[in-house]
């Protein structure tokens, strides 16, 4: 059997037709899907990733921690990657994102908050004592004091002999034995002599 020309033509164009409708649902469909923004935020930092953006109209970011600016609004065309650290703090803080599409209606701004919690502290290890050293001393001895020829005012004196204590007896002969054996001498005849005067006195009387 043999197909008019006619239904030919009609069937070509009703494929080009359903072809078109495709593609452009697949066009159309396409940027719906293709932005993709993502975030995270830790006890630290805030990490911000954003992908597949309309290229050429000014999209903007902005990051702010308890109301104050951590990355001010700042323009990216199709993608827009940073990490941010977080300013110190001892309880937890509210971080907020902002990013706004430009393109046609913005449907795909975004507008989000998490929260940074508090780092835990490490805990600090105790100190270790330092191992001895095993190298031997190097120093030298300081020498001890020179002696002094002079006696020592510790020292004790030696007692002086006593003037009222008894001499001690002579072993051996004086140089006074002669005098005093010539004197005995002396003596003995002194008084023989006056013994014989008296006695010749006497005789020339009687």
């Amino acid at each position: 059997m043999t197909i008019p020309r006619r239904s030919w033509r009609g069937t070509g164009a009703l494929v080009a037709a359903a072809v078109v409708g495709l593609t452009g649902g697949v066009i159309s469909a396409g940027p719906a899907v293709a932005h993709t923004p993502t975030w995270a935020v830790t006890c630290s930092e805030v990490t911000v990733d954003l992908t597949n953006y309309t290229s050429d109209v000014p999209n903007t970011v902005t990051v702010s921690v308890d109301g104050k600016d951590l990355l001010p609004t700042e323009t990216f065309g199709r993608e827009f990657h940073k990490k941010l650290a977080l300013p110190d703090h001892d309880k937890p803080v509210t971080v907020r994102l902002v990013v706004k599409d430009a393109d046609g209606d913005g449907k795909h701004s975004i507008d989000q908050t998490k929260t940074g919690e508090v780092c835990e502290e490490e805990p600090t290890p105790p100190p270790s004592e330092p191992a001895p050293s095993k190298t031997p001393s190097t120093e030298t001895p300081e020498p001890s004091a020179t002696p002094s020829d002079e006696p020592s005012e510790s020292a004790p004196a030696v007692p002086a002999p006593s003037p009222s204590s008894p001499d001690l007896a002579e072993t051996g002969s004086s140089s006074t034995t002669p005098v005093i054996g010539g004197a005995a001498v002396a003596v003995l005849l002194a008084g023989g002599g006056i013994l014989w005067a008296v006695r010749k006195r006497r005789t020339a009387q009687g």
